[in-house]
């Protein structure tokens, strides 16, 4: 451990590990999930998605990476299933993957809080030609990569948790602010009325399916970042209470998002919920409009605060990105961790030139790929994002509950945990955990995985 380096303390693992969980997603993704399945009933559906299926994955992971000290890959070998590493690697790769163009999304946002500092408001209108510009996004890219590879250089306790502290607490500090700003703004009760009030009529197996997934790709899991900071927690941690502290500050960050972001919509729309825009048409096509009608020095203050919190969001994840492979070479390599920061940073950025060049600049990445049944085609990053984050990652989360409940087996699990949480053995805690991960678990990652590929790729609908 001492080589390897740690978390210095119990705030800054649950802080960093939170930071992974929480990106750009649960600032637009997350409300409008919310709104499409119902409201307060998708929010309720969604939180017990979370402790009952993400939340025992997180609680395996972190204690495999915990007991063997070891990146993702080198952990199942460590444990004596080295037939299993690839468990291991395939969250390595998905990492890589997510952070090669998610990193050009974060770039987005950085880019637009340089634009809304300047007052160009006007950005909305031009998105398209604003992601096609190459130069401009790419050098917003390349700038944002090397804050993220900064951090991570200096470290666990010195750089990734130090940043942690100072970025989750600002983060939070400033959703917060932008939410109580909101509320105050003409319409913004309808908005509120919308995301706070359920309506149990819009529950279906489509709203059910989509709150599984949402549970489970927000935090972070199946792709080697918590097996990856579990390796730098000591063993008189508690992983069971650490883990609930992580789930209930990524959904309380994303529940208050949506309190920032829906009277902002209503606002914008005069109070009309019906027809809204979401996800990144929302974000960089809309919001800047709203923006400039709030007043041109006011707009600027809260338009700039807006995109530099996503860019602040964005930053908390493209860490514990990084952090999983660079673990892998350290770990695998012996390579010294400065230049292997750097070099890992260097390789994702040009797997990334694909996404990069394909909103618009390149043909042949703009129309990457026609899937079975689509009428247009899907450009490179929307692809990736796909396979990597939609596909794999659930699919990673099915086999470590395997590995768990069947291969490493129940008590070697227990053992691990009860370092930390003596009580453990015979509670009502170990009971429920046991179940989950030898049951609900594979089940229902299973058949998640098999109903995203099965309906994302071939066309094929299963559920309605």
């Amino acid at each position: 451990m001492a080589a390897r380096g740690g978390f210095s303390s119990r705030l800054g693992f649950i802080l960093a590990a939170a930071g992974s969980a929480v990106g750009l997603g649960n600032i637009w993704k997350f409300p409008f999930e919310v709104g499409a399945g119902g409201g307060a009933a998708f929010v309720l559906i969604y939180l017990s998605c979370c402790f009952i299926l993400a939340y025992p994955v997180m609680i395996a992971e972190i204690a495999i990476g915990r007991k063997t000290q070891r990146n993702p890959a080198g952990a199942f070998s460590a444990l004596g299933f080295k037939n299993w590493s690839f468990v291991g690697v395939l969250g390595i790769l998905c990492g890589v993957t997510i952070l090669s163009y998610y990193n050009v999304v974060a770039g987005w946002a950085f880019g637009y809080f340089i634009e809304m500092v300047q007052g160009h408001f006007e950005i909305g209108s031009k998105f398209g030609s604003f992601v096609s510009n190459v130069a401009k996004v790419g050098s917003y890219g390349l700038i944002f990569m090397f804050f993220t590879t900064l951090i991570v250089s200096r470290g666990i306790s010195g750089g990734i948790e130090k940043a942690a502290k100072i970025l989750m607490p600002t983060l939070i500090a400033m959703i917060a602010g932008l939410a109580i700003y909101s509320m105050f703004l003409p319409h913004a009760m309808e908005g509120i009325k919308f995301y706070l009030i359920p309506d149990f009529s819009k529950i279906n197996f489509s709203v059910i399916y989509s709150a599984l997934g949402q549970a489970f790709f927000s935090l972070s899991l199946g792709m080697g970042a918590l097996i990856t900071y579990g390796s730098y927690v000591g063993r008189k941690e508690n992983i069971v209470t650490s883990a609930a502290y992580i789930t209930l500050a990524d959904v309380g960050i994303a529940c208050l998002a949506g309190l920032m972001m829906f009277p902002l919509v209503a606002f914008n729309n005069g109070g009309d919920m019906e027809n809204i825009q979401s996800g990144a048409g929302l974000i960089f096509q809309t919001l800047p409009s709203v923006f400039e009608s709030i007043g041109p020095n006011l707009g600027v203050i809260v338009g700039s605060f807006f995109f530099l919190l996503l860019s602040f969001a964005a930053l908390t994840s493209t860490v514990s990105l990084l952090e999983v492979p660079v673990s892998y070479v350290v770990d695998e390599h012996k390579v010294e961790r400065k230049k292997a920061v750097w070099l890992v940073a260097l390789i994702v950025f040009i797997i990334g030139i694909p996404s990069l060049v394909g909103n618009g600049y390149s043909e042949f990445f703009s129309n990457f790929i026609t899937y079975v049944g689509a009428d247009k085609p899907t450009d490179f990053m929307t692809f990736i994002g796909h396979v990597a984050n939609d596909s794999f990652l659930p699919l990673g989360g099915f086999l470590i509950s395997i590995f768990v409940a069947y291969v490493w087996k129940k008590k070697n699990l227990n053992e691990e945990i009860e370092a930390g949480f003596e009580s453990f053995k015979g509670s009502i805690v170990e009971k429920y955990i046991d179940f989950s991960i030898r049951y609900i678990c594979p089940i229902i990652l299973g058949s998640l995985f098999i109903l995203t590929v099965l309906g994302r790729f071939f066309g094929i609908t299963l559920i309605g």
